[in-house]
């Protein structure tokens, strides 16, 4: 029950990550109740349980912890700083930090889409604001996304590709304010500090909200409630990286990365269609295609990173398959979402 699987996902990860460049460091982490803030924060605690020369953790949160986040909130290692990234006047109260990880933002298409003005602001004025409090030879990672390359017809994206969408594209509030957050980075990169970009394409696993409406976790929802009803032919091809994966890589990225920029993806290359018979499979339950398609307007057909800078650097060579993947999450989601 609660975090059980959250835990053992770190413990299956250690060989592959060092956080000793952070022993005795104050580490903030935004966005620290999303998916990507969860895991982070159990690695630090992981360390924390198997080294004398502790990290001090920091959070920064806006809404209330989720339930299987509560405990959080009790644990003395732990200072948690509660205020809107979006507002330049939370700033004012943050202390100086040796490291940051800034994975605040909305993932969500449904959210960002609804929130774009604070979107916006959470990737350019936050990212800017909160690199001002990094200290001297200070560590950030920027937590970005392979949407930045939205527009690009050549698969798989490369670091090098080149993103061709307007600014008056539907999702542009997240496809932009992602692009700015990398520019703002490279601004910082001439000085003393360490920057580092992962652009993180569809993670996914234990550790999210009831609330989020992402594909994979809605498919999940309706399995449980009999079916998987379908809102198009499922065609549009996804590569999803479980999120165990995701943070080995992305600690790789801040503490021992050469590159400025990584691409932090998986290996399961399967469509929507695929996917829901996964899912449909392991809650045994069917899957239903539509009548009429009602498909997301400015959704890509394909999103498929190249994950060989990554790999060859961090020497990344196993990832967990989709299969496996989809049992930890499920399980996990029934668990604590049911």
């Amino acid at each position: 029950m609660g975090n059980k699987i959250i835990e053992e996902d770190i413990v299956s990860i250690w060989s592959e990550i060092d956080l000793s460049p952070l022993a005795g460091k104050k580490v903030l982490i935004t966005g620290a109740s999303g998916l990507i803030g969860t895991y982070m924060i159990y690695s630090l605690l992981h360390w924390n349980s198997t080294s004398q020369d502790k990290i001090h953790i920091s959070l920064v949160i806006h809404r209330e912890l989720p339930r299987h986040l509560k405990i959080l909130e009790q644990n003395s290692e732990i200072a948690i700083y509660r205020g809107d990234l979006s507002d330049y006047r939370f700033f004012e109260t943050l202390p100086m930090f040796d490291c940051i990880i800034h994975a605040a933002g909305y993932g969500q298409p449904g959210m960002f889409m609804e929130n774009k003005i604070k979107t916006i602001r959470l990737n350019t004025m936050a990212t800017d604001l909160l690199l001002s409090h990094l200290a001297p030879a200070g560590r950030f990672l920027f937590v970005s996304t392979s949407e930045v390359y939205s527009g690009s017809v050549e698969t798989p994206y490369m670091e090098t590709t080149v993103g061709a969408t307007m600014p008056d594209h539907m999702r542009a509030c997240y496809i932009e304010g992602k692009r700015c957050g990398e520019a703002i980075c490279h601004a910082y990169m001439g000085t003393d500090k360490t920057v580092k970009i992962g652009r993180v394409s569809l993670a996914y696993g234990p550790g999210i909200r009831k609330t989020d409406k992402r594909v994979l976790y809605n498919f999940i929802e309706k399995a449980l409630h009999g079916s998987i009803q379908m809102m198009d032919a499922g065609r549009a091809k996804r590569v999803y990286c479980y999120v165990s994966d995701t943070i080995s890589i992305l600690w790789n990225i801040l503490l021992r990365g050469k590159e400025h920029t990584y691409n932090v993806g998986g290996m399961s290359h399967t469509t929507i269609a695929e996917l829901a018979t996964l899912i449909g499979e392991n809650l045994k339950v069917p899957v239903v295609l539509p009548e009429e398609e009602q498909g997301m307007s400015g959704a890509p057909g394909e999103v498929f990173v190249d994950m060989n800078r990554a790999i060859s650097e961090f020497d990344k060579r196993d990832f967990i398959s989709l299969k496996d993947g989809l049992k930890r999450t499920i399980q996990w989601y029934r668990e604590n979402l049911v």
